[in-house]
């Protein structure tokens, strides 16, 4: 059991699980526009959020010397090996692909990096991050599946673009509710600006706009309506139970599977 727990430690605080929710989105993407499969991309998005999300994690140990742990080392070697296979996916990306990914891998960079004197990085600007990372992923797993293939940027592509966004952020927002005791209150986040109890209200006032956005495409899929139905109400659900004393693992394993199950739901019901 211990054995077990350790590696599912390092699977969720070694970026595999938000991973392989970025990789669900990828593929729900390709379902939505009828795409095949694209070994590239697919594993670029998985190993470049790997990467990127370890990145910013994991840097400042290094970059202020603490303390190495061995399961830290071994995610560490894990993040090379991710950072070189994206680097590699990467090259085989179409060239008006990889300038989109820059774009969007660009923002995550500077959430980290240092870019003004008196804030360490975009994080550190009041409200900023939750636009920023639902923005990310949004193109990761909505533009640039399309950009590879030469789909145009049509009305059902804008629509999904901010439901993905919408997702996200709403996601974002349960994190930062059960994150609240730890945060710094320089960052400014949600919760901490408007309460527990107005946040929640907030996502599911959220939830409205992300599954009516449904209706406004070109063709209206009842299947895919009834499969958004069930994972509103999973995040509803998911939302009304977050609490600041809630245990790390009620965002980091279930919070984040809520796109895996959302691809689950609709491979499901294309099989019935």
């Amino acid at each position: 059991m211990i054995a077990l727990k350790r590696m599912l430690d390092t699977y969720l605080h070694g970026s595999m699980h938000v991973a392989m929710s970025v990789l669900a989105l990828v593929l729900m993407t390709n379902h939505m526009f009828r795409l095949e499969f694209n070994l590239p991309m697919a594993g670029f998005a998985y190993c470049g959020t790997m990467f990127s999300y370890n990145f910013m994690k994991y840097e400042s140990w290094y970059r202020f010397k603490r303390k190495i742990t061995p399961r830290l080392k071994i995610i560490t070697v894990l993040s090379v090996v991710a950072f070189i296979a994206a680097v590699v996916f990467f090259l085989m990306l179409k060239r008006v692909t990889q300038i989109t990914g820059i774009i969007f891998f660009g923002l995550t960079a500077l959430y980290t990096i240092p870019v003004f004197p008196k804030r360490p990085n975009l994080r550190n600007l009041s409200g900023i991050k939750v636009y920023l990372v639902a923005l990310c992923w949004a193109g990761v797993t909505t533009l640039m599946p399309l950009v590879e293939v030469g789909h145009e940027i049509v009305t059902d592509v804008i629509l999904k673009f901010s439901q993905r966004f919408l997702l996200v952020l709403i996601l974002i927002l349960i994190f930062e509710i059960i994150d609240l005791r730890e945060d710094d209150p320089m960052l400014r986040t949600v919760p901490q600006i408007i309460g527990v109890k107005m946040t929640k209200l907030l996502n599911l006032f959220l939830l409205v706009p992300f599954y009516c956005l449904e209706f406004f495409k070109s063709t209206v899929d009842t299947m895919q309506l009834l499969v958004n139905i069930v994972l509103v109400v999973a995040t509803a659900l998911f939302t009304i139970f977050a609490t600041p004393e809630r245990n790390k693992y009620y965002t980091l394993f279930w919070v984040e599977s809520i796109p895996i199950f959302w691809l689950g739901l609709v491979v499901l019901a294309s099989n019935l």
